[in-house]
């Protein structure tokens, strides 16, 4: 793959990484991908996500604690944006 592009579509994840939990460590970026992915599978093919979930329970809870992390780490970014 391209290496520019390859820069250039982290610098993206990074930002998203960034306004959604405001953290953009390549530990976040990672699970931004993962999270952006898997929100992704389960929006459009649901039951492709949910034979996964039942095959694989033990790394669907991990999905589910990432997608509470990223929710509560939005959740505290947009409360201390209101409060400034």
């Amino acid at each position: 793959m391209n290496p520019e592009f390859t820069n250039d579509f982290d610098a993206l994840v990074a930002k998203l990484a960034e306004l959604t939990t405001g953290d953009a460590s390549p530990e976040m970026m990672e699970k931004i991908k993962i999270w952006a992915i898997y929100n992704h599978i389960h929006k459009t093919m649901p039951a492709l996500a949910s034979h996964w979930g039942q095959s694989h329970p033990a790394a669907r809870a991990e999905v589910r604690k990432l997608f509470e992390e990223v929710r509560d780490k939005n959740r505290a970014l947009r409360k201390s944006d209101g409060e400034e």
